[in-house]
């Protein structure tokens, strides 16, 4: 069986294969009303009231709630990119990833984790956010709640073009998921893991947060089938506490998603959410 290399060796194969695909409480009346002088029309201000203080505490209470920053659990280690817990949080777990987004099946793997609870990143790509239909699939991806990266809009190797360009690919797609769903990505990842020193120093100039891969498999031949690749994924010498997982939308990814994420969980891993990752805000 084939066995896939971190990331060092992995960004190699990824090239070509890639290159050929492309509540408060009611407020009280000053004075109390005696059982004589209840009238209906008492009762129904005295319900009015209610109500209506009610649901100012519920937005009160939701503005303050919406307005409070998760703590961060986790960071990501640059040296191998994979997921580091801070202090005391959980080490035993791995990170979600999925680029190429959205093509054909993200929509459905979002849906399939969302039921799972398993939090993942989708990093997309601009020229699949061409049309109103595909518009709409990434307001879905959102909207199940997960976290959105950029992964260029054309998905050119950065080190192959220049400064100008890369800052072209990666900031056109920022104002590009903007526009469509209101915020900016919170992760960057490079094709074939190719970074430069520009776009690194871009990136973090851009608010987002820098990410590779441990491994990945989905892409080599070997593994376009859902069973070997659910088997890999869960099975490789490279699963480890911290592991950052690299998949894709692909029809075999989505019919293995599932068993995947069963199979971590099998292991005793725990999926990390990237909201708790240091770093987004």
């Amino acid at each position: 069986m084939k066995i896939y290399a971190p990331v060092a060796v992995s960004a190699a194969l990824l090239l070509a294969a890639c290159s050929s695909e492309e509540a408060e409480q009611p407020k009280e009346h000053e004075q109390a009303v005696s059982s004589e002088e209840i009238t209906e029309e008492t009762v129904e201000e005295n319900t009015d009231v209610t109500v209506e203080d009610e649901e100012a505490a519920t937005d009160e209470e939701s503005e303050e709630t919406a307005a409070e920053p998760i703590e961060p659990l986790y960071e990501i280690n640059e040296a191998n990119w994979s997921v580091t817990p801070i202090s005391d949080a959980p080490s035993n777990v791995v990170l979600l990833t999925i680029d190429d987004a959205p093509d054909q099946h993200a929509v459905e793997m979002a849906e399939k984790l969302h039921q799972m609870d398993a939090p993942a990143i989708f990093f997309v790509n601009g020229h699949f956010l061409d049309t109103p239909e595909e518009e709409e699939m990434l307001k879905e991806i959102h909207a199940l709640g997960f976290s959105i990266g950029n992964h260029t809009f054309s998905h050119p190797n950065l080190r192959e073009i220049s400064e100008e360009e890369q800052r072209e690919e990666i900031i056109s797609l920022s104002d590009r998921v903007e526009e469509i769903i209101g915020e900016r990505p919170k992760f960057f990842r490079a094709p074939f893991g190719a970074n430069t020193d520009f776009t690194e120093s871009l990136v973090k100039e851009e608010g987002m947060i820098l990410m590779n891969w441990t491994y990945g498999y989905d892409w080599e031949a070997d593994y376009q089938d859902a069973a070997a690749l659910a088997d890999i994924m869960v099975n490789t010498e490279y699963l480890s506490p911290g592991a950052n997982l690299l998949m894709h939308d692909r029809a075999w990814t989505n019919d293995a998603i599932t068993e995947i994420v069963e199979g971590l969980r099998a292991k005793d891993y725990s999926i990390v959410d990237p909201k708790t990752i240091k770093g987004y805000e």
